[in-house]
């Protein structure tokens, strides 16, 4: 078992506000690029993980990872989640979310069809929820989930 490398935070920090890849801080620090991304972690350098589990509450094949609606759903989680997004990823996924909600409907997932719209229920309209959760987001911070 090796020893645990000694990275310094502030060195770290320094470091990697010049702009070094990952790969030149590994060299530097003389561990591994995954090293480094535990060692940007631990030090508050790296944007925290989104959870899209809400959003898309599916296990989505492959082939659907990248369909308009797991993309539309993904940009309004990530707003929702503070994230920041371009604004045409956002302007699509809150025309294509309000057009849903305008007209009543949701979307259901089948592995082996993908996305499909159906008439939403109420109780249980994941759209519209996504769609609520993200626009809240947006108007309590004016702006900023606009820009590029």
């Amino acid at each position: 078992m090796g020893r645990k490398a000694l990275i310094d935070p502030e060195e770290l920090r320094r470091l990697a506000g010049t702009g070094l890849s990952n790969a030149e801080l590994a060299a530097r620090f003389g561990v591994s690029e995954s090293g480094i991304l535990q060692a940007k972690r631990a030090a508050g350098l790296s944007k925290p993980m989104l959870d899209h589990s809400r959003a898309l509450p599916w296990k989505l094949d492959r082939s659907h990872n990248q369909s308009g609606p797991a993309t539309n759903l993904r940009n309004l989680s990530a707003v929702a989640q503070g994230r920041v997004i371009p604004a045409e990823k956002l302007n699509t996924a809150l025309r294509w979310a309000g057009r849903l909600v305008e007209s009543g409907l949701d979307v259901s997932y089948e592995p082996g069809r993908g996305f499909t719209e159906v008439p939403a229920s109420p109780q249980d309209w994941l759209v519209a929820r996504v769609l609520d959760e993200a626009r809240r987001v947006l108007e309590g911070d004016g702006e900023r989930h606009t820009g590029g």
